[in-house]
Order: C-alpha cells, then structure tokens, then sequence
C-alpha cells in the first residue's frame, strides 16, 4: 500500500521532462560502472533514478536563473543562457558520479563508491576534480533534491510483488523467476523508449500517435508499478508459460491494473526480446 500511493504521488506530481535523462547511453554508462565497482542491482536502479530527478531540477533552476538574467541583463549585467547550459555540459560526469556514489551508499551494500575510487575513474577519463570538487558535487545533488534521496526503485516493486505472490499462495520457481526479472528489468531500462514507444501504438492503435498522445503518455512511462507487473508477468510467461495466466489474474487482484494493460506490456517487451512481430 505504500508503495502504491509513492506511486500514484509521484505520477501526479510528474514533470513534463520526466524520463530526458533515462536514454539508453546514460543507463548503460551508469550499469557499467556500476558493474565495475562491484555494486548490487538495486544501486545501479537508484543511481538512474537519482540522476534523472537530480538533472530535471538543476535544468528548472538553470532556466529559472536564465529568465531572472534575461531581465537583469536588459540592466546590462547577466550572464548568456550559453554559459548557464555549459554548467550542465561541463559537470553532467562528475554528477552522474556522484549520483552512483550517493546510490551506493543507500544500498545497504558493503560496497560503497568512495572519494578515492570515484576519482580515480574520473582522472582516468582526464577529468582533474579534487577531493573537495567531489564533495561538493555530492552536496549539490542532495541539496537539490531537498535531501529526499530514498526514493523506491522499480526494482522494489517486483521484489515486493513476488513476496506478496508467494504469500498469496502461487507457488513460482523463486531463485530462477527473480533472476529473470532482473535480467528483464535491466533490458527495459536499456530499449525503455523502444519498448515504450511499441506498448503506445498498441494503446492507441495507430502506429503515428501525435504529440498530445505522446505527453499523455508519460504517466504510462514513469509508472514503476505498472513496469513491476509487466516485467514479473513477462518472466513467467518465459519460464512457467503453463502458469502465466494464473499469475496475470493475481496481479491483476494486487495491483489493480487491468489484466489487458499487463498482458500489452508483456508482448511489448517480448517483441523487442525475440525481434518478431508474431502476436
């Protein structure tokens, strides 16, 4: 029930820029180096997500600062919306860095990304930050997102869902069913626009949806419970096809979300799995 209204509170207070940061190249980049310090899959989820917020706020505060310069600069003293976008370009790195550092802190993980081995990295890539330059970035992530970084990941939805199946009584192969939504979540984050973009037409029927669909659609995008049960739905019917049905009624009863929707997210991620538009 918590998280259903975490949910549901956020997609009603969604920005329209929700999910610009999520492309594939800055989910890979973030689950690779991730991968090489060694931190558990719930870090690499909450590094994601912390970024994405992180970003959409500083570009408000950026183009909120542009607007009040616009009006200073007509008195002869601000700065070009130039300069105030090459803060962005010129530190994107280092706080995508920080992000992963601050994730794997919450993770409840004995591995934690420290100072040492965050600058490492980045001097690796000919970046020439201090020690002191790294915490102040950390500072300025959790400074503007009000300190409010414990954010659930999608990744906590189906571990709690498959808890819940477990103790309603449908009995699933635990150990390989979890692995595969890992594996699963993981290529969703990775095609997200691709899967996205296919589960919309199916929505609207109609393979050229306009502009005021695509906005509207956005609640669809960011909404973790909805992703939770079509990434759980997909792996069964991958694993335990005989049982997909059953589980589909299940998390129907759960969740609420219509056993159709969960049924069109699922062909969705499984025709980008297999290439093949066979229904």
């Amino acid at each position: 029930i918590h998280l259903a209204t975490e949910n549901e509170q956020y997609l009603s207070e969604l920005p329209d820029q929700a999910g610009c940061f999520k492309e594939t190249r800055i989910v890979e980049f973030i689950f690779l180096l991730s991968e090489k310090w060694h931190l558990d899959q719930s870090a690499r989820y909450h590094a994601v997500e912390l970024l994405e917020r992180f970003m959409i706020k500083q570009a408000e505060e950026i183009c909120k600062s542009s607007r009040e310069n616009v009006k200073s600069h007509e008195q002869g003293q601000g700065s070009s919306w130039s300069s105030l976008k090459d803060q962005i370009y010129d530190t994107f790195v280092l706080r995508l860095v920080s992000c992963i550092q601050l994730a794997s802190k919450l993770s409840l993980h004995y591995n934690i990304v420290n100072t040492d081995m965050a600058l490492k990295f980045l001097q690796s890539l000919k970046y020439s930050y201090t020690k002191q330059e790294l915490l102040e970035s950390e500072l300025a992530v959790l400074k503007t997102l009000h300190f409010q970084i414990n954010m659930s990941t999608p990744l906590a939805y189906v571990e709690l869902l498959l808890e819940v199946l477990g103790h309603n009584g449908c009995l699933l192969p635990a150990k390989p069913l979890h692995q595969m939504c890992m594996q699963l979540l993981d290529f969703s984050y990775l095609t997200r626009d691709t899967i996205y973009n296919t589960l919309l037409k199916i929505a609207i029927e109609n393979s050229t949806p306009s502009k005021l669909q695509v906005a509207k659609f956005l609640t669809v995008k960011e909404d973790s419970m909805l992703l939770a049960v079509g990434i759980i739905s997909t792996s069964v019917f991958m694993l335990n096809p005989g049982q997909w049905k059953q589980v589909v009624e299940h998390l129907n009863s759960i969740t609420g979300i219509t056993s159709q929707s969960i049924l069109e997210f699922s062909y969705a991620v499984l025709k980008h799995i297999i290439g093949s538009t066979t229904p």
